[in-house]
């Protein structure tokens, strides 16, 4: 009998190995490929199971969650969905993730090693921790008043902090909420295909997202270009350029909106926006000149995130001369973003150092431990700082008494750029209005606010835009806001919870 005992509890212990071999299979080698199988509902169930950590807009959570008690319990929501769009984006239990909801995922949803305790605790634990906060650079002052400057009409506005690179507003009209996408069924589904299918493409994060025609507005970095290299040294001397001026090695006539430009010196040019000389000057810089002018801003960079990916703001590297004349004035295949615009505003007022531009401000784990913070960080030297000089003393002219005074505010310095982009076939679309500026309290020793704003509006009449006269107003009032905030803060040191960013508390 005992030789049969033992056979049977040889037979049972191979067994039992054979078990606890398959169990290890089953849990350490197959594991990510069962976690990544579409049928296993686990890890969504799991993604859902807690509420998610919240983004905070000036010391308060502009998000939350809803416990809806279904299989998928906690639902993502939004306090003023339609004005933080442009930065929060959407996390939608069916359609996933964007802008800073994706950017920050593995700490809003609680993965992210930074929350742990200890090193690979989540490895070894299989668990998560409660979801992290992520406090943003946006001032919600300034945030509104571009929203509501837009009133609605296809465009965008972006505002940064020129010596910091914080980013202080991010806008675009006309928005929609994401809490419509944050859940699943029907309605769900129903609002994600009325969204797509609006013709304003209210999902659409122009502000980052969106190439246009600078036009005008690029004039300041062709006149960058042309002081750093030498083509121009004296800002107030004739430019030889002739009036009309025939694109190089064509029969076609660059024609001007202003009056006087033939000679024009530098200065009048950018006061009134002279596409003659700016393009003759374009071409004397030159291609090579010109490209690398146009990196020092960030043009062909299509690798900036703040943390959200910002699309490639374009110019050419391959052109003709006559191609490079247009080219010079923000046409052609001239293309921008209005935060990149917004960063050759910043980089004039910050003595030409361009700040890299920047969303988050930090992350803190649920009881506020802060996990990780943004750093100042030079993008580079986008021009020398005594071109930089010179371009702040031509912009101011340009609201002092050109073309862009609609921006000007009692008692600050403010310095801008208009400019009115042709678009479409023949240029017969709608012209975008432009405008980039930078704001001074006259007491400051540096500006307060650069920004860059566009108008698209297609149901204004061609004649009526400008922009001096459809977006400067909005830049000026998004600048008066920011003079308005520098002024409460310098008033009440011993306060920083008036501060943007100040740290959250749950």
């Amino acid at each position: 009998m005992i030789p049969y005992i033992r056979r049977a509890a040889a037979l049972s212990l191979v067994l039992l190995v054979a078990l606890l071999l398959n169990a290890a299979r089953v849990q350490i080698v197959e594991a990510p490929s069962l976690d990544k199988n579409p049928a296993n509902r686990r890890p969504t169930m799991a993604r859902y199971a807690q509420p998610r950590g919240d983004i905070v807009v000036g010391g308060k959570a502009v998000t939350g969650s809803r416990d809806t008690r279904q299989q998928l319990r906690y639902e993502r929501t939004y306090t003023d969905g339609p004005l933080y769009a442009p930065v929060t984006g959407y996390a939608s239990q069916t359609y996933g993730t964007t802008l800073v909801e994706n950017a920050e995922d593995p700490v809003l949803s609680g993965t992210s090693p930074l929350l742990a305790p200890f090193p690979f605790w989540n490895d070894i634990s299989r668990t998560r921790r409660p979801g992290g906060t992520v406090v943003t650079t946006i001032d919600p002052t300034l945030q509104r008043t571009a929203f509501e400057g837009l009133r609605g009409r296809r465009g965008a506005v972006a505002a940064l902090d020129p010596s910091s690179g914080r980013v202080l507003a991010l806008v675009t009209s006309p928005s929609y909420d994401p809490g419509e996408l944050s859940g699943t069924g029907k309605g769900v589904a129903d609002a994600w295909t009325r969204l797509n299918a609006t013709p304003s493409q209210p999902m659409l994060n122009r502000a980052i997202r969106q190439t246009y025609p600078p036009g005008s507005t690029f004039k300041i970095v062709t006149a960058a270009a042309a002081l750093d290299a030498g083509v121009v040294t004296d800002v107030d001397a004739p430019t030889g350029t002739p009036d009309p001026y025939l694109l190089p090695h064509t029969r076609t006539a660059l024609p001007n909106e202003a009056t006087g430009c033939g000679n024009a010196s530098l200065a009048y040019a950018i006061r009134w926006s002279c596409n003659t000389v700016m393009a003759h000057l374009g071409v004397k810089v030159g291609l090579t000149g010109m490209l690398d002018a146009v990196a020092r801003f960030g043009f062909n960079d299509g690798r900036l995130r703040i943390p959200s990916a910002v699309a490639r703001s374009n110019f050419d590297r391959d052109m003709t001369a006559d191609q490079l004349a247009l080219s010079a004035i923000g046409q052609y295949d001239t293309t921008a973003t209005p935060l990149q615009m917004a960063m050759v505003a910043a980089a004039v007022a910050n003595g030409g150092d361009l700040a890299y531009p920047y969303l988050i401000d930090r992350t803190t784990t649920s009881g506020g431990r802060v996990v990780a913070q943004t750093v100042r960080r030079s993008y580079g030297q986008a021009m020398q700082p005594s071109t930089a000089v010179r371009l702040r003393q031509l912009m101011l002219d340009v609201v002092e008494g050109g073309s862009g005074s609609k921006a000007a505010i009692d008692g600050a310095r403010v310095g801008g750029k208009t400019g009115t982009a042709q678009h479409g076939v023949g240029n017969m679309g709608t012209p975008y209005a432009w405008f980039i500026g930078w704001a001074q309290a006259e007491d400051a020793g540096r500006p307060a606010v650069a920004v860059a704003v566009v108008v698209e509006d297609a149901s204004a009449n061609r004649e009526d835009i400008s922009g001096g006269g459809s977006a400067a107003p909005i830049a000026r009032s998004v600048m008066e806001a920011a003079l308005r905030g520098e002024e409460a803060e310098s008033g009440d040191r011993l306060t920083p919870r008036n501060r943007p960013g100040w740290p959250f508390r749950p």
